[in-house]
């Protein structure tokens, strides 16, 4: 499948903002300035073997030396380190303890609730060893299938190193899913067994989760499933069903603390994390060991900038890559100190995060641009009752960053103090991809920067030739890298047509097509322009919405917007926009037009939005990415098709109908 080779996205957020480290940021980095970064890329480049060999041996711990660096003979089906033998729990564990950092604090946990528990590597890997018995107990052997819906606890990370630490790759199930929802993954895993727990808290109310498990598995709808492993957190009243459900807390103390871990290939599962696709079943992206833990290990230690007693929070959940990369794998193989917060911002606690903050003294702070949009929309009154000195580095996930939201971010949460790393990534690229190096690249507002070093990244047409400067086009990466997935459980051939051969080859190459258009500015910076499904076609003319929104977002009335393409008769599509308003602003005819004026003067008189729909809210994902074929479909007087089970809140979608 492929786009037309005539196709090019055409507009552009002017922002001319800079930001360079400064020379104490530089001096204290890993990473010391541009010519470092530079170097690095050379390298990369030059000799990519050379260079991920010798990281791969420098940064991961391994019982048996890898043989070869890479066999990519049968392209897009990347080998990495064959013949090499490690165990991710092991590097995330065992050997900080034999290196004296046992009494380290390894995992701050806070509850919705309040409560804090922290724990020790030495703590933690006691715990996993537990676990790891008890899990054989119940029968899970070496290449089974574990699927986890938990909440977020501490449990949850020692679950997925358990299953690490005895070769059974794991699937985490956000616990926000349906039993439905559950249901489909766990048969398509053909999953041995469940880790849950009987409910979690949200937003100050209990989620029910042992209750979805038991409905997912009702009169054998799962029938690969022998076991269920609960946690107790809430003490609410579940169904337990003796032969095949486990508490925690009776079968995992009684265990011994020695469990020597398996001695994994390099190409072993490490886990399958399921993607929702806007139709068709969810995609199960496979993830291997050894390439897998170098590419979590290397992009956190360059990104996060990470020092020896830093504390670093990820706000995301271990349900998502984020929370398996930069919260669980990413920090524990580096021996770092990682916070896990159960709660969320709500009305009884709208500080919520600045809290966590202020507590514990985070000096890393990793979160998603719609969060930040919201908190630009509650203004600083709240963040400025809370002492945020101790935070040096701030960070961003999950989709494009609004320019004006960025530096809401910088200024209020960061004091003008604190570098911001934007970062572009996937589930399926396994870590980050392009992101600056705090130390090293200068930022813009809104721009994700540079690709790291070993990611030959490009935007190209759909004939695969390299656009020029602040033209749109497909984001692309050139060359295998150890952190991509491996391919789609079960479905090779999705995998393929999914992500290498959408594009047309490159000089006889295949590339891996992310899914997402961008642009380069006239200093090589990238700027992610959305999904290229999100591309709309107005009079020929292919416009990105992400900077329609940010245009929008940079007026003093809007909070949060969203765009999406409506069919035009005249036009082929027109823009509609949804927006959000500040705290205190109302709607009114006056404002709509202010708001179209004003993205005709930052973007084009072509970009101006046709309609402008207002409203309290827009339709996230528990993730926080907003659900742009929902607002299609509602643009449009469409039905709502496709795969909701990852909306956050169905109220929203209801209000947009109406």
């Amino acid at each position: 499948m492929c786009p037309d080779s005539s196709s090019q996205i055409e507009t552009v957020l002017q922002e001319e903002r800079v930001f360079k480290p400064s020379p104490s940021a530089i001096a204290k980095s890993n990473i010391k300035g541009i010519e470092q970064y530079q170097q690095m890329v050379e390298a990369a480049k030059s000799d990519p073997e050379n260079f991920w060999g010798e990281a791969a041996l420098k940064e991961l711990h391994w019982f048996k030396p890898f043989q070869s660096v890479l066999d990519w003979s049968n392209p897009p089906f990347a080998k990495w380190f064959e013949g090499g033998k490690t165990n991710v729990a092991y590097n995330c564990l065992d050997r900080h303890v034999k290196q004296g950092l046992g009494n380290k604090v390894a995992i701050i946990w806070e509850g919705e609730p309040g409560e804090v528990r922290r724990i020790t590597y030495q703590e933690l890997f006691e715990e996993v060893c537990r676990v790891s018995n008890a899990l054989k107990e119940i029968g899970i052997r070496k290449g089974d299938l574990v699927a986890l819906y938990m909440p977020m606890v501490p449990e949850a990370a020692m679950a997925m190193l358990a299953c690490a630490r005895i070769g059974a790759p794991h699937s985490v199930v956000f616990g926000g899913f349906s039993s439905e929802a559950l249901r489909d993954r766990l048969n398509d895993g053909e999953a041995k067994a469940v880790i849950t727990a009987d409910g979690g808290f949200r937003k100050d109310k209990i989620v029910s989760l042992k209750n979805a498990v038991d409905a997912a598995l009702v009169d054998g709808s799962c029938p690969s499933v022998k076991s269920v492993l609960v946690v107790r957190r809430t003490c609410a009243d579940v169904s337990f069903f003796p032969g095949r459900d486990y508490w925690w807390h009776e079968i995992v103390p009684i265990q011994s603390i020695e469990c020597p871990p398996e001695h994994m290939d390099s190409e072993d599962r490490l886990f399958v994390l399921y993607t929702s696709g806007s139709t068709g079943k969810p995609k199960g992206v496979v993830h291997t060991t050894s390439g897998y833990n170098l590419w979590a290990h290397l992009t956190f230690k360059w990104i996060f900038d990470v020092q020896k007693d830093d504390v670093y929070w990820c706000t995301a959940d271990v349900g998502w890559i984020t929370g398996h990369s930069y919260i669980v794998y990413g920090p524990l193989s580096n021996g770092t100190t990682t916070v896990m917060y159960e709660g969320v911002p709500r009305p009884s606690n709208p500080g919520a995060f600045w809290d966590v903050i202020q507590k514990h003294k985070i000096n890393i702070f990793y979160t998603a641009p719609t969060a930040i949009r919201a908190f630009m929309k509650s203004g600083r009154s709240i963040p400025d009752k809370y002492d945020l000195t101790s935070l040096r580095l701030l960070g961003t996930v999950g989709e494009p960053i609004n320019p004006e939201a960025w530096m809401w971010y910088r200024e209020v949460i960061g004091a003008n103090n604190c570098p911001i790393v934007d970062t572009w990534w996937q589930t399926e690229t396994g870590g980050v991809m392009i992101s600056p190096l705090p130390g090293a690249v200068a930022t813009k507002p809104g721009s994700a920067t540079l690709p790291l070093p070993g990611i030959e990244a490009d935007v190209v047409n759909a004939d695969g030739d390299p656009v020029g400067a602040n033209q749109g086009g497909y984001l692309i990466v050139k060359r295998p890298w150890p952190g991509m997935m491996r391919t789609v459980h079960g479905n090779s051939q999705r995998f393929r047509e999914s992500y290498w051969e959408y594009l047309k080859p490159i000089n006889g190459n295949l590339v891996y097509f992310a899914g997402d258009g961008a642009r380069r500015d006239d200093d090589g910076y990238f700027w992610i322009m959305g999904r290229v499904d999100d591309v709309i076609n107005v009079s020929g003319h292919r416009l990105g919405t992400m900077e329609i929104e940010s245009a929008l977002v940079s007026h003093d009335s809007v909070a949060e917007a969203a765009v999406v393409g409506k069919p035009d008769d005249l036009k082929g599509e027109s823009v509609v926009a949804f927006v959000s308003l500040e705290s205190g602003k109302e709607s009114s005819d006056e404002l709509v037009a202010i708001l179209k004026e004003h993205v005709s003067k930052e973007i084009g008189a072509i970009a101006r939005p046709d309609d402008i729909r207002f409203t309290n809210a827009l339709p996230k994902t528990r993730s926080g990415k907003i659900m742009r074929r929902l607002l299609r479909a509602l643009a449009s007087g469409e039905e709502v098709k496709g795969d909701t089970s990852t909306l956050e809140d169905r109220n929203v979608l209801d209000e947009l109908r109406k």
